[in-house]
């Protein structure tokens, strides 16, 4: 009986943590993304400067399991599709706490801590993690609530569309 609520509960909190509302359309589909400027005092962000790319725009903390729970994937997605560029932005208040999850997990991809949520509010970000799939044009093409697979080929393929 332990053994299978071992191995039930984690595929149950993945399941819960996937949110509802995975691979949506948001409001702004088909819409310039909202632009932001934003620095952390180390690191600044500016979307449009990446104007030309294909964009990742993840909102993340250290403290979200379902964060914690996509990062693997979504570093593999990095380190495999350099020409996708990948912005997190983080909610974390406490900085030291963010860089130490940045450097424990290895994360290299840009990553900037906005702890006023300033941009998640432009994105109307309602669960974390949430990713925003941006074209390279600038337009708002999709959003992902929740952890998300980044290895799935479908998004991949997806990706390489726009």
């Amino acid at each position: 009986m332990v053994k299978i609520l071992r191995t039930c509960i984690p595929i149950l909190l993945l399941v819960m943590a996937a949110g509802c509302d995975r691979g949506a359309h948001p409001a702004q589909t088909g819409k310039l993304a909202p632009d932001f400027n934003v620095s952390d005092g180390e690191t600044s962000v500016h979307l449009a400067s990446l104007q030309g790319h294909v964009v990742l725009l993840n909102f993340w903390w250290s403290q979200c399991g379902p964060c914690i729970l996509e990062l693997p994937s979504l570093l593999d997605f990095h380190h495999q599709h350099p020409e996708v560029t990948i912005v997190g932005v983080s909610i974390d208040e406490d900085a030291d706490a963010y860089h130490r999850f940045l450097q424990q997990r290895h994360v290299d991809f840009l990553t900037v801590r906005d702890p006023n949520q300033t941009v998640a509010n432009k994105y109307t970000t309602e669960q974390w993690p949430e990713t925003y799939v941006i074209d390279r044009n600038g337009m708002t093409r999709r959003r992902f609530i929740g952890a998300t697979d980044w290895n799935d080929p479908e998004i991949a393929r997806y990706l390489k569309t726009l």
